[in-house]
């Protein structure tokens, strides 16, 4: 019987069988001895197979093969990895520009590895209500300006005041979402905007260290209201957003503007950090790329260094 992952609780799967019905699954030990060095091998949005025993007991027996996924080095420091989600039409990452602040370099990150595993993504700058100063709204166009020259669509929303929500709400018909973000930027009010009477928990941000609490425990899948129909994940928040699989000659592919300038280095194998007559470097001199979105390049190119993430003896 064939079934998707919509819930994944760490120690349960809950599937939803093609003919409509919920069942409850644990999965097989013999997923963990296939090589696959992932803290959760099997993701919500995955097409599995499974069985039902007599006693009522189902497993998840196979993984069909996936469309796409989007995956983030485990927070252990391990060469392990977590697959946040899988078999997406394209995924939000949801921002603040205030309370809390989102860096640039997780948002570069974030995207870069969006684009290494072919998930299209929507940049959505959320609590536009807490930009009340003349600095704070040259910052939001200033962030806005930035990725949409590159090329990504950025929406700005309000889940106080239900700024852009409609905006939001069109985007997603149809489509399987992966919603992510730091603690703290509203993605679970935006849900709960999204799909009236969900009523999801959402907590108060801290005001000591200006960062949210984790109120989303696990990942889980939600249908979305209307005749179009389609579906979003809903993740814990991450706080950081370490790459993983990603060599050093391959990382300047997934920045769409650095990619761009380097087909005219000399050299067909240049990593953009000290080879002569490099054009990014040069575009970089010039500022037609900006210095965040190559910082957060050479951040990158750190990841791929094999010690990095060796743990201490």
């Amino acid at each position: 019987m064939e079934a998707s992952v919509i819930k994944n609780t760490g120690s349960w799967y809950v599937v939803r069988t093609d003919d409509g019905p919920e069942i409850d699954c644990k999965i097989k030990g013999n997923f963990r001895l296939k090589g696959i060095r992932s803290t959760n091998p099997i993701a919500v949005g995955d097409r599995v197979k499974i069985t039902v025993n007599e006693s009522g007991t189902a497993f998840i027996t196979e993984i069909l093969p996936r469309k796409n996924y989007i995956i983030r080095r485990a927070s252990n420091l391990s060469k392990e990895s977590h697959i946040l989600a899988s078999n997406l039409d394209q995924t939000l990452l949801i921002v603040t520009l205030a309370h809390p602040t989102t860096s640039l370099t997780f948002i570069d990150r974030f995207l870069a590895t969006a684009e290494a595993y072919r998930v299209p993504a929507i940049i959505v700058i959320n609590k536009t209500d807490l930009l009340t100063d003349p600095e704070d709204m040259e910052l939001l166009e200033a962030v806005k300006y930035l990725y949409e020259s590159i090329g990504y669509h950025v929406i700005t929303t309000s889940a106080k005041n239900g700024d852009g929500i409609e905006t939001l709400r069109t985007g997603l018909e149809g489509k399987t979402t992966l919603i992510s973000g730091n603690s703290g930027v509203g993605k679970t009010t935006l849900i709960n905007d999204l799909i009236p009477g969900l009523d999801l928990r959402t907590a108060a941000i801290s005001e000591v260290h200006d960062t949210g609490t984790h109120t989303t425990t696990f990942s889980e899948m939600f249908q979305l209201p209307g005749e179009s129909g389609g579906y979003i994940i809903d993740t814990p928040g991450v706080r950081g957003f370490g790459t993983i699989e990603m060599d050093e000659h391959e990382v300047s592919h997934f920045f769409p503007e650095i990619f761009k300038f380097g087909a005219d280095c000399r050299f067909n194998n240049c990593t953009h950090t000290h080879e002569p007559h490099c054009a990014v470097i040069k575009a970089l001199e010039e500022g037609l790329i900006s210095q965040s979105r190559y910082n957060s390049y050479l951040s990158i190119l750190e990841d791929s260094n094999p010690d990095k993430y060796r743990k201490p003896y």
